[in-house]
């Protein structure tokens, strides 16, 4: 017996050092990633980017605790080429003021899967409709702890799951706008929590034209737990 004991707690211990190595192997990704990004990391482990020029002015901030860094470093980095790409293609030349590009995020979890969301809020006023009030657009990634893989919306839900043919209606629903036609493509940005599933829909996507703002909705898992996988 006394063997068994000491056999079970060399296990955990093995067990729980193999966590902490995981963990502790993400964080100088993240703060290499940050570093390429030509960021700088603050106290509370969150990743501060800022450029300034004549023309544009760039703002972005997001915490290095998401388990898959350089999927986010990566996106930001791309992200950020695109809007500095668009201004000289672009950009209205002799524009009294800069092009603003803003990220912030925020962290989600839920514990049953164990998941941990991270949501990107991208703000800029490149194009014309944008000229008054910067355009917002979403960019979300969610990992599985359990199974240390990213999780996305082909494997939130079962594979014989119509997710659009379900979440259609709610969105009509919840946005007052029954000629919504959902692509699988507009479900891509969501966060998972205990209690729902948030679907994030930036300013125009869902409904051509608008210029209100984006959409968040939250569906109760309930709701969705017939199609959501185990």
């Amino acid at each position: 017996m006394k063997m068994k004991a000491l056999a079970s707690i060399a296990g955990s211990l093995i067990v729980a050092g193999a966590l902490g190595c995981g963990t502790a192997s993400a964080a100088p990704a993240a703060e290499q990633g940050c570093a390429d990004l030509g960021g700088t990391v603050a106290a509370d482990q969150t990743c501060h980017v800022h450029n300034e020029t004549t023309t544009y002015t760039i703002d972005i901030s997001y915490p290095l605790d998401y388990p898959d860094p350089k999927a986010v470093s990566d996106f930001i980095a791309s992200d950020r080429q695109d809007f500095l790409d668009w201004i000289p293609k672009f950009g209205e030349k002799g524009r009294n003021r800069p092009y603003l590009h803003d990220v912030s995020a925020k962290t989600y979890r839920s514990a049953q899967p164990a998941t941990q969301s991270l949501v990107l809020d991208i703000d800029d006023d490149t194009g014309l409709a944008h000229e008054g009030h910067p355009g917002t657009s979403y960019k979300t990634f969610t990992f599985d702890l359990d199974k240390q893989a990213p999780v996305t919306l082909d494997t939130l839900f079962k594979p014989d799951a119509k997710p659009v043919d379900v979440l259609t209606p709610i969105v009509r629903r919840e946005l007052h706008a029954p000629a919504i036609e959902l692509l699988p493509s507009d479900l891509d940005n969501f966060a998972v929590t205990d209690d729902a599933v948030i679907f994030f829909f930036g300013e125009g996507q869902v409904i051509p034209g608008e210029n209100n703002g984006p959409h968040q909705i939250s569906v109760p898992r309930s709701e969705l737990a017939p199609l959501m996988a185990g």
